[in-house]
């Protein structure tokens, strides 16, 4: 069976900056835009034009500059956000506008303060005007992950019949489990009339740790696009992280799912994007974390050593790292210090190695890492004498 194509959109530019003190000015955005690009992202969502003038230019930049992928904007069911998405989409190859509405009953109720028919009419409204100015055009039902499936898929198919070509299922809360998310999925492949003619997104947060989790789920269920951010930035938790969506259906093939991603950029890209948003990666980050291939107990590297694949499921180069690291510390083992003494130079018997082994747990205790100056003085000081 042929592997079905999964969408990447990219949100970074847009839900991943309203982190607080990750504001990017013009020069960075169109910096990692064009990286997006390369890395083989299909749509990019470039921002909100109506939330700021600074906003609005950045997504018309971005429009005039890319070539390959689709630009995004993002407005509320609101005229003028639409109109003045359109407007700042004009030069865009292939433009996409993206609005939508609530659709939760507390989204309903406290939020809207309105009527479930109402955001219906509202819901049509705006795909209506927003397909008078493009082709491609994306509705998404807010806090769809708490929305109740049966008034979802009226919503669903109003928008379809409106001239809906995308329609995002939003875990806004990042509430949901994987088996119901996927099921709500499903639920919708199956029940909204005229499904089969547009595309089913994935939109899901971070906030109990299982937005990635979601998002596959939600593409076993038939979701045909999902929606991410390089590092998972985004609010509160974050997002999907884009690294971990194209790994996971790299190293499960049998789901026959795949993307455009060129893996081999992740690390890059991820870095870019940490350095121009001022935010770090933490080191046991997924896929691009500083510690993702690196070993520092004894028994994972003895056998990472014997056989890369006994402890780690991804060969680093596919991410864009050029090798495993070995992290000597109290924790490491002799075939762990005798790997690294022969990446320096050294090599030694048993009985000399026994000695130096028993020298480096005495700087290792003393350290939270033993680096390879340190080898070098251990070497010296003990008088230790290569094997010949």
């Amino acid at each position: 069976m042929s592997a079905q194509k999964i969408q990447i959109f990219d949100t970074t530019l847009r839900d991943g900056e309203q982190v607080p003190g990750c504001k990017l000015n013009m020069d960075e955005k169109l910096v990692i835009a064009k990286q997006l690009e390369l890395l083989g992202v299909d749509v990019i969502e470039a921002g909100f034009p109506v939330s700021s003038p600074g906003d609005f230019e950045a997504v018309r930049a971005i429009a005039l500059q890319t070539k390959d992928a689709t630009v995004c904007g993002l407005t509320r069911a609101v005229e003028n956000d639409i109109r003045v998405a359109a407007d700042a989409l004009r030069g865009a190859k292939i433009p996409r506008i993206h609005t939508g509405i609530g659709t939760s009953e507390l989204h309903v109720k406290y939020k809207l303060r309105t009527t479930q028919e109402n955001v219906i009419e509202r819901a049509i409204a705006a795909v209506k005007l927003a397909k008078s100015f493009v082709e491609d055009v994306e509705f998404y039902a807010e806090d769809a992950g708490r929305t109740d499936n049966e008034f979802l898929a009226r919503v669903c198919e109003a928008a379809i019949k409106a001239g809906a070509t995308v329609l995002n299922i939003p875990d806004t809360t990042g509430y949901c489990l994987p088996d119901e998310y996927g099921a709500k999925i499903k639920y919708l492949a199956t029940h909204v009339k005229g499904i089969e003619n547009v595309t089913l997104s994935t939109h899901c947060h971070n906030d109990l740790g299982m937005a990635t989790a979601n998002s596959i789920a939600g593409a076993i269920n038939g979701a045909r696009q999902i929606e991410c951010t390089i590092n998972g930035v985004g609010e509160r938790a974050g997002n999907t992280a884009l690294e971990e969506v194209a790994m996971v259906l790299r190293q499960h093939p049998y789901l026959n799912l795949q993307t455009n991603i060129n893996t081999k950029l992740l690390t890059e890209t991820s870095a870019i994007v940490s350095h121009m948003m001022r935010m770090p990666v933490q080191p046991n980050k997924a896929i691009v974390g500083a510690n993702a291939f690196s070993h520092s107990s004894g028994i994972h590297q003895d056998g990472v050593i014997k056989h890369r694949e006994t402890y780690e499921i991804i060969d680093p180069k596919d991410v864009g790292v050029n090798d495993s690291s070995i992290v000597l510390t109290a924790r490491s083992g002799r075939a762990a210090l005798a790997f690294r003494l022969q990446k320096i130079g050294y090599q030694f018997d048993k009985t000399t190695l026994d000695k130096a082994y028993a020298s480096f747990l005495q700087v290792a205790d003393t350290k939270k890492e033993v680096v390879d100056e340190d080898l070098h003085v251990l070497v010296e000081q003990e008088n230790l004498v290569a094997a010949s």
